[in-house]
């Protein structure tokens, strides 16, 4: 197995340590940083998300992958940025006003960078001026997660906060949640509706190849 392969494998399996010492001795050995993301990195965590998807893997696996994945991503990330490697894109990822729920947010959050995004993570219970100003600030993506039916409004209001400020056609929209529906976000405009933390991570690299 090459060390690549090897340092997937230990993402997959969640060994934080056994990846940030893969990690490492792929920078010692000259192996450029893309394809340290790319085919170490990257591609362990497009398994987890296929095993998540699939029902194999579930939340606490992909919570110990995804920690496995960050600690090797801050080794990373300095080599990243020397060597000029850019994130696929920029997503501003919050839960919606009057929500505090984080969990899934984070997962989702969490995938995305396993993806090779740069994440702006705005936190719980925001409000759409916050995603309109991450838009500003060059958010190509704004992902929006809503737990409790009584927060899914906000949703639709954000959106419209991004008409009002003519960032709309400037931005992408997806949305997600327990509650949320494929329906729910033909109804509101959104561009796309991730069922999972996985799926939310696709529909984002979708999104930006479209």
């Amino acid at each position: 197995m090459s060390q690549l392969a090897t340092l997937a494998e230990h993402i997959i399996n969640g060994k934080a340590p056994l990846a940030l010492k893969a990690t490492e001795e792929a920078i010692a050995a000259g192996t450029p940083a893309a394809d340290i993301l790319q085919k170490g990195l990257i591609a362990g965590m497009q398994v987890v998300g296929e095993r998540f998807r699939n029902n194999e893997f579930y939340v606490p696996e992909v919570l110990i992958a995804a920690r496995a994945m960050k600690m090797s991503l801050e080794k990373l990330r300095p080599h990243l940025i020397d060597q000029h490697v850019e994130p696929v894109g920029k997503v501003a990822i919050g839960t919606c006003r009057g929500d505090l729920h984080d969990i899934g947010k984070n997962l989702v959050a969490m995938m995305l960078e396993g993806a090779g995004f740069e994440v702006m993570d705005l936190g719980i219970d925001v409000g759409p001026e916050k995603f309109v100003d991450a838009v500003k600030d060059g958010a190509q993506i704004v992902a929006l997660s809503a737990l409790l039916t009584t927060t899914m409004p906000a949703m639709r209001d954000t959106i419209q906060a991004l008409k009002d400020a003519g960032l709309r056609d400037k931005v992408k929209v997806i949305i997600g949640g327990a509650p949320v529906t494929q329906d729910f976000a033909d109804d509101i405009g959104a561009d796309a509706y991730g069922r999972d933390a996985a799926t939310g991570a696709d529909k984002a690299r979708e999104l930006l190849s479209a």
